[in-house]
């Protein structure tokens, strides 16, 4: 089988790809030719392979082969070029990695039970070429160019410069920077490459890798995933290290965005990798032993999380919470770092492939002794490695060794291998077989098949497996679900991976995490760890973020007045609406207290008091004067006024009953209107007397007859006319904009005042402009008549009654405005009051104790004296 390049890329540009490519290969393989392989005409070029080609680690010939590459070993063994020789071949130098030498033991089970199987092609047998990548990108592209041109030392071609292709697809990386650089070697000619492991979300992008697919879900997913999970414990305040690669920069980028939407802040985010400087590595564990973030989201492979566990185990630091990425946080090598017990971390889900642990402890002394892999893995799984006094016989039992590559427990990515191969198979078969009519399979095994037709059928590749679903969607990705691995300490004090939860991206977002079981977290605690870089702001009050720092870190203000937040952690303040105001808390927006002068309150019972108490006297008053009304002080004032002023007094006191209680839209109108008539009769009637006394004073003189013009009539019609006026100005009140019932909600925050809006301030102050006319042309007329010398004479007590009136209503003026809420009212009320006390009292009172007290006074004789002294009233 010969390789071209793909169809879609220009068979010279490929050739020149190829030779750019092996020349900058450290010690790979180079392709030589005595001509230039992009001039044109040339019908024949020969190849002529560079370097020392690398051995595969596992490998078996076939109709058709399978190429396998991992991360078999840590590291890749550095030189020093000189430049004046060849350099050395690369090879492999550390410890090695038991997992993925069973990832790699795990590929070679499924392509031995493919060849035995009846149903999946069938008469067809696959080979395999497993290489060992040293996790080293050179390495991996050193393989790549070997399984893509083929071993043959010297070849011939046509128009295309090309070996021999060896295999038809490849399972593998196991990491994602490896990866991407293998693909840019096999990509250009159509090569499938299948990986277990290589994670990194920026490998779905089919325009840069078109030919890449992976049975592992993409981190585009488990960063979400790990968002999630960060976000559903309250964790808001994490550091974040990664490894400086492919795999680690493009998931934590991933990761921080997801964090970025959930409200998750990131107080460092620190890269490093197992061939930093070691300073670099100490200096990424003091930034986490110094942090006050007590979760550590690590997106680390598990070669970079071992150095930066071991430096972290060097020095004690307080405890953190480690959330893991899938790579290191289910490998069980890691288990033995303590100081990662009750990490949590997302995995591929635990399977079962029967009969491969029989398989992998199938070595016997003759398959490890022609493997060098084995074989040095068999000296370092029992420590027969530089020890002069102990040499590996063969007869070690491996049934009782502990170590990852026959612990079986928890097939994660071994499972993820598993289905690559099986995969390929699939694509294989769906080119080579047919199903013919007696439900019998066909294969043809001499087919030439190209690995772009593999590439094209792997796409449609649909197929359940052990009960696992395999298939790809557009982006060459598996369906993503993953098991939540925690961290738990048996009570031996051994660790092990426990399944607490999972976690599906195929369903909605509140349903993809579930949680199954407690989880066990630092310090062997069942309490969830708190990291935060603020406490929670309880209800009633808001964040502000502090000024230079992440949107995490913040104060707590209490909201403002009028304003509530009610959940935790509220970014603002809510407006309670017009009628309601917050709590004490400030958590709830309560229904305003409605206030109004009530009957019930203190003020409310004394004013009511004085209203009653006030009518009584003037009853009782005009009680008194009707008994004694032919007594000579009754006749002598004008008795039918004083019983007019009487009743206009009772009146008075009784209207200001109409101030207290809820207003209503009936007692705001007649608050005004009534107290407006009541008191231009009171003082209509006050101005008759003062009126009567100048008439009487006139009449005294010799010829005068006024008294004739200014009779009983006359003093009705005075009374009646004054009163009608007001009464007039009250109807236009009332008809055209009359008193109504407010809510007054500006006067307090907290509370809602009820009061009587007067409607049109030009009627309100029109009958109070009236009344205090009124008052002022009585107080004058009173004042004219003071000093007359009558015993009967009013004019004085009258003067003082309205100086009083005037008095009381000018400073109610100013007070009325000044008042706030009920006691606007209140303030009305008591002007009210007192000015119909004063002129009850100045008017009534000592009329009633002559008449009640000193009855010898209460006689015409007595009021018709003179004395030299009245003169001077």
């Amino acid at each position: 089988m010969r390789l071209s390049p793909s169809p879609a890329l220009d068979p010279s540009l490929a050739g020149s790809l190829v030779l750019l490519h092996l020349a900058v290969v450290a010690g790979g393989l180079a392709l030589l030719s005595s001509a230039s392989v992009s001039a044109p005409g040339l019908e024949s070029i020969r190849c002529r392979l560079q370097g020392t080609p690398r051995p595969p680690a596992f490998s078996q010939d076939g109709d058709f082969v399978i190429g396998g590459v991992f991360s078999i070993h840590y590291y890749m063994h550095t030189v020093d070029h000189s430049y004046t020789s060849l350099p050395e071949p690369l090879k492999c130098t550390g410890s090695m990695d038991s997992r993925e030498l069973r990832f790699s033991r795990a590929m070679i089970f499924a392509v031995e039970e493919i060849n035995n199987s009846s149903y999946l092609l069938p008469g067809v047998t696959l080979g395999y070429q497993v290489h060992d990548s040293c996790a080293s990108v050179p390495i991996a592209v050193k393989v790549a160019f070997q399984l893509a041109n083929g071993l043959d030392p010297m070849f011939d071609t046509g128009e295309q410069c090309s070996g021999s292709a060896t295999v038809t697809a490849i399972v593998g990386e196991s990491a994602s920077t490896p990866t991407i650089s293998m693909l840019r070697v096999i990509g250009p000619f159509g090569i499938p490459q299948v990986s277990h492991s290589s994670t990194c979300a920026c490998l779905s992008d089919k325009k840069q890798y078109p030919t890449f697919f992976r049975t592992i879900p993409s981190d585009q997913f488990q960063a979400a995933a790990l968002a999630n999970l960060i976000r559903h414990f309250g964790w808001t305040w994490i550091g974040a290290v990664r490894s400086d690669s492919d795999y680690g920069n493009n998931g934590m980028a991933t990761f921080l965005q997801a964090a970025q939407e959930e409200g998750i802040c990131v107080e460092y985010s620190e890269a490093f990798s197992r061939t930093s400087p070691l300073s670099r590595v100490q200096r990424v564990a003091d930034v986490i032993r110094s942090s006050t973030a007590r979760v550590v989201v690590a997106f680390v492979s598990s070669g970079d999380m071992r150095i930066l566990l071991r430096e972290m185990e060097r020095l004690p630091s307080p405890p953190r919470q480690w959330i893991g990425s899938e790579t290191w946080v289910t490998d069980p090598d890691m288990l033995r770092f303590g100081l990662c017990a009750g990490a949590i971390g997302f995995g591929i889900q635990r399977s079962v492939i029967p009969g491969l642990r029989d398989f992998l402890l199938d070595l016997s002394p003759q398959k490890v002794s022609n493997s060098p892999t084995l074989t040095e893995f068999w000296e370092g799984a029992f420590g027969c490695v530089g020890v002069e006094e102990k040499v590996c016989d063969g007869s070690e039992d491996i049934q009782q060794l502990q170590a990852p590559y026959t612990d079986t427990s928890q097939l994660r990515v071994t499972n993820m291998v598993y289905k690559a191969v099986y995969a390929i198979a699939h694509a294989i078969h769906s080119i080579v077989c047919e199903e013919r009519e007696n439900s019998t399979v066909n294969c043809d095994k001499n087919l030439n098949v190209k690995p772009t037709q593999v590439l094209e059928r792997l796409r449609r590749v649909n197929f359940s497996r052990n009960g696992y679903q395999v298939s790809f969607d557009a982006n060459g990705d598996p369906v993503a679900t993953y098991e939540l691995v925690n961290w738990q300490r048996r009570e031996s004090g051994k660790m092990e991976f426990v399944t607490v939860g999972r976690y599906d991206a195929s369903l909605p977002p509140d349903q993809r995490l579930d949680m199954e079981k407690e989880i066990t977290w630092v310090k062997n605690s069942t309490q969830v760890p708190v990291s935060v870089c603020s406490e929670s702001c309880p209800p009633g009050t808001r964040k502000a973020i502090q000024k230079g720092k992440p949107v995490c870190c913040y104060d707590c203000i209490q909201c403002a007045e009028g304003e509530i937040s009610n959940n935790t952690d509220s970014s603002d303040c809510l407006i309670c609406p017009e009628e309601y105001w917050p709590n004490a808390e400030r958590d709830l927006c309560i229904l305003k207290p409605v206030e109004f002068l009530s009957f019930h309150e203190v003020l409310g019972i004394i004013l009511t008091a004085c209203s009653v108490g006030g009518a009584c006297l003037a009853i009782a008053t005009s009680t008194v004067f009707y008994h004694h009304r032919t007594s000579a002080i009754v006749r002598a004032n004008n008795s039918e006024l004083s019983f007019l002023l009487l009743f206009s007094l009772t009146l008075c006191f009784l209207c200001s009953l109409t101030f207290i209680g809820r207003p209503s839209e009936w007692s705001c109108m007649l608050r005004h209107t009534a107290f407006g008539i009541t008191f231009v009769l009171c003082i209509s009637c006050v101005l008759g007397k003062t009126i009567v006394v100048l008439m009487a004073f006139r009449a005294t003189l010799p010829g005068s007859n006024v008294m004739k013009w200014f009779g009983p009539p006359q003093q009705r019609l005075t009374v009646v006319s004054f009163t009608f006026v007001q009464a007039l100005i009250c109807t236009l009140w009332l008809v055209l904009s009359p008193p109504f019932p407010i809510k007054n909600l500006t006067t307090y925050k907290e509370k809602i005042i009820l009061e009587c809006d007067v409607g049109s301030a030009i009627g309100f102050w029109a009958v109070l402009g009236y009344i205090g006319l009124l008052s002022l042309l009585c107080f004058v007329l009173a004042f004219l008549a003071r000093k007359l010398p009558d015993n009967f004479n009013e004019a004085k007590f009258i003067t003082f009654s309205m100086l009083i009136f005037c008095a009381v209503w000018i400073t109610f003026i100013p007070a009325y405005f000044s008042s706030p809420g009920k006691l606007t009212v209140a303030v009305e009320i008591f002007a009210i009051i007192t000015s119909s006390f004063g002129l009850f009292f100045l008017l009534f009172v000592p009329k009633c104790f002559i008449i009640l007290f000193r009855p010898e006074k209460n006689t015409k004789k007595h009021l018709m004296e003179k004395t030299s002294n009245d003169i001077h009233y």
